[in-house]
């Protein structure tokens, strides 16, 4: 069985994005530290889970090979498939990636019975809490900045227990906190 990690920013208080979307909080300016853990993270990864709203802006900006992004996360960006999941989408505008219309739980789980590396889960609020309410992810990556926003859009909507695995300070001020379930 396939591992699903999710990897997601979120600022001292939980939150995704601010109150009205808001995403200028996340610290960018990484340090090679930080930069070569993700690097790490992301190494046996084959597949990214995306929701459509994330993917939108996410697929695109990497197609573009951004001139401030890393060669290495350009290539494993661009060259692993990806899995838009979508009730408003029929068919993919973007390549080497396909869209799951089905229940999420189904979609899933068919991916991680499939053979291949690990996959990843980047997404939106809702995408990424309803993976966690289904129980569907078997780690948590959170990359916290050093901000309070006060309010927003929050990962964790319900009550789930989890064990760290590890907690690692980087100079730029984010804290990576790798997780598991406790099931």
């Amino acid at each position: 069985m396939r591992t699903l990690k999710l990897q997601t920013q979120v600022s001292l208080d939980g939150y995704m994005s601010g109150p009205n979307g808001e995403m200028d909080w996340m610290t960018f300016a990484w340090d090679d530290a930080l930069k070569a853990s993700v690097a790490a993270l992301t190494k046996p990864v084959d597949t990214i889970l995306l929701g459509r709203k994330l993917a939108q802006g996410f697929i695109p900006h990497w197609a573009a090979r951004p001139a401030d992004e890393p060669a290495e996360a350009i290539e494993k960006m661009n060259g692993s498939r990806k899995v838009v999941f979508s009730k408003s989408l029929s068919t993919s505008p973007w390549a080497n990636t396909v869209i799951a219309k089905g229940p999420l739980r189904d979609e899933v789980q068919a991916l991680k019975a499939q053979p291949g590396g690990d996959l990843i889960a980047y997404g939106g609020g809702d995408f990424v809490s309803s993976l966690l309410a289904e129980q569907l992810v078997d780690e948590v990556h959170l990359f916290v900045s050093p901000v309070a926003l006060g309010g927003g859009m929050k990962v964790f909507r319900g009550r789930t227990a989890y064990q760290l695995v590890t907690a690692t300070p980087y100079p730029c001020g984010v804290v990576e906190l790798h997780y598991r379930p406790a099931r």
